[in-house]
């Protein structure tokens, strides 16, 4: 008997050891298991954050090409809403701007009243000299009309097809000793490009000096600068100006004709332009610069530079004022520009 109950005791005894074991077993795998979720968790968490870091706060990942879209039309609905608060301001003030203006580049930033780009090429020297000893200033008297009455002139010139060669050296020696020149490293100096050359001219100086007014004139046009910040006064009112000599002509569709039009077939059967204003000489206000600028990429030119910029015009809601003295003749007696 008693040898029966020693064998049942340890029978019983190592049941509740297989027990304990199992139980402890069961801990330290549940142990594990927990411990290896909740490093996963953290891993989630921190990829989650990195995830949210790197594509905007949480918000889903978007393509490189929308990110472009959003970003230009936010630049495009904040440059139009400093235009509309600036047109408010002017307006409450009844137009009367009291301009101190100096180069963009000053302690004072305050905006000039007009930038004045010409139209220069390669081998023009004599017609910049001839300009320099008219109607521009030079050296300190440059500096000073820029201080005094906020206008900035320029003499705005591409780069060679080679870049680096004799042509962007002289251009380069010669800026070096007169410093009046907005070289547009960006254009290709060639009759092939020239009617891209307003577009770039329009959209880097808008980017560079911040003015009531961009002027384009051509080198062989000689400018009475009194005449034309009085003239460029009378229209501060018109945030959306495009001034100039206007006029139309016809349309060439003749590819042996000097004047010839590619894109011809595109003014219709009466084979004639709209009213533009004259490339010797006109002028677009502050906005429409800003617009070129913002839009170059995908603003059409055609054969004749003063076309292009007058097909801009059409589709927005500008004010055409046709400006008899900026209608170049060969005497400024009674107007602003002459032509030589």
């Amino acid at each position: 008997m008693k040898g029966r109950g020693s064998q049942a005791r340890s029978i019983m005894l190592r049941a509740r050891i297989s027990t304990i074991m199992l139980s402890m077993a069961a801990v330290m795998a549940s142990i594990y298991v927990a411990g290896r979720l909740w490093q996963e968790s953290e891993g989630r968490i921190y990829l989650s954050k990195e995830l949210d870091r790197r594509t905007g706060q949480g918000q889903p990942a978007i393509s490189v090409d929308d990110t472009l879209k959003i970003l230009g039309c936010r630049e495009q609905m904040n440059r139009l809403a400093a235009l509309e608060m600036e047109l408010a301001a002017a307006r409450q003030q009844g137009f009367v701007p009291k301009h101190s203006m100096v180069e963009n580049d000053t302690t004072t930033g305050r905006r000039l009243m007009a930038v004045v780009g010409i139209m220069t090429e390669f081998g023009h020297r004599s017609h910049r000299d001839s300009i320099r000893k008219s109607w521009m200033p030079t050296g300190t008297k440059l500096r000073k009309l820029e201080e005094d009455k906020g206008i900035i002139i320029r003499f705005v010139v591409g780069r060679s097809a080679n870049r680096g060669d004799i042509y962007d050296k002289a251009i380069d020696d010669e800026n070096r000793q007169t410093k009046d020149f907005f070289i547009l490293e960006n254009h290709v100096e060639s009759s092939e490009e020239l009617p891209k050359k307003p577009k770039l001219y329009f959209s880097n100086a808008a980017d560079t000096w911040d003015a009531d007014f961009y002027v384009k004139v051509q080198d062989n046009v000689f400018v009475n600068i009194d005449k034309l910040g009085a003239m460029l006064a009378t229209h501060w009112d018109k945030p959306r100006a495009y001034i100039g000599c206007m006029k139309s002509g016809e349309v060439f569709s003749n590819p042996s004709h000097k004047w010839y039009e590619p894109e011809s077939w595109k003014f219709g059967d009466g084979k004639s332009y709209f009213r533009h204003a004259s490339g010797e000489m006109y002028v677009v206000s502050r906005a429409i610069a800003q617009f070129i600028s913002i839009n170059n990429a995908i603003l059409q030119t055609y054969a004749h530079e003063d076309v292009s910029v007058g097909s801009w015009m059409l589709g927005l809601s500008v004010k055409h004022i046709d400006e008899s003295q900026l209608c170049c003749s060969k005497s400024t007696q009674g107007g602003i520009c002459a032509t030589s």
